[in-house]
């Protein structure tokens, strides 16, 4: 039986929206939670892996809201296009500006920027960190838009002061996956979802450093046994041990993460 939710959070927040409820079952909308809005076209996408596991249970939870909203409710017309024809010619097909702009309206509801970010998930986006997970998990919720074909009208994006962010230098077919993975990020540093802050702290990135390598039982494994270290019980010897591995992983791995890591560290005079 799942844990009831927060009473800090409030009660629950009950009004109109544009959602598939049915894929979102026994998941409470508890006013003051976290929430994600999904501007898609295919809102039966999500919850997708957000419902599993650590993620799942703190929705089910109510620890944190999921919002999909339907980009084609708010085309018009006869025939209720959503996209069409990029302007100069070109192959494929780009998404309205004015069918966005009421989605994003909808979805904006009076919120501001600094509360909450409104995220289209693009490739010629700001790289995602772990520093902008951070950010997105402090603010009160995030908006991401999912873009489709070859993009978004480039007019939407200026007049709503549209937040580009890429997952890396690829091209996937939507902006689901992305945003899946984007809600994910933030979703595990909210309060009480992963249950311990420590393994937070820990984490690659957060240091600036990526993560020390791991080991468990057996103690030994295909004639390869764990750093005596490790097993000493010596915890000074063993944050020594696991900061020396950390910076040799980055340094080797992310030249790009050491150099800022050195930079960070660099005594002022």
């Amino acid at each position: 039986m799942p844990t009831p939710p927060a009473k800090s959070h409030g009660r629950l927040s009950i009004k109109a929206a544009q959602k598939p409820r049915e894929l979102l079952q026994d998941t409470p909308d508890i006013a003051g939670a976290w929430k994600a809005k999904v501007l898609t076209l295919y809102p039966e996408m999500f919850p997708g892996v957000l419902g599993h596991s650590l993620t799942g249970r703190a929705l089910q939870e109510g620890r944190w809201g999921l919002e999909p909203i339907d980009i084609r409710l708010f085309a018009r017309g006869k025939h209720r296009n959503v996209d069409d024809t990029p302007a100069g010619g070109g192959a494929g097909m780009v998404l309205r500006a004015d069918v966005l702009g009421r989605a994003i309206d909808f979805a904006d509801n009076g919120q501001r920027r600094a509360d909450w970010p409104l995220v289209y998930l693009s490739p010629r986006g700001k790289p995602f960190t772990q520093q902008m997970a951070q950010r997105f998990s402090k603010a009160r919720g995030i908006t991401l838009l999912c873009g489709r074909f070859e993009g978004v009208d480039e007019r939407v994006l200026e007049a709503r002061q549209i937040e580009e962010v890429s997952l890396g230098d690829f091209v996937l077919t939507g902006g689901e996956i992305a945003a899946q993975a984007l809600i994910d990020a933030a979703v595990r540093l909210l309060p009480d979802v992963l249950g311990n802050a420590e393994s937070i702290e820990a984490e690659s990135f957060s240091s600036g450093l990526l993560e020390h390598p791991h080991y468990t039982r057996p103690a030994e494994w295909e004639g390869r046994g764990i750093p005596e270290v490790l097993t000493s019980g010596h915890h000074a010897k063993v944050a020594a041990w696991r900061q020396e591995q950390g910076e040799a992983l980055t340094k080797s791995r992310r030249p790009d993460l050491w150099a800022a890591y050195q930079q960070r560290i660099k005594p002022k005079k």
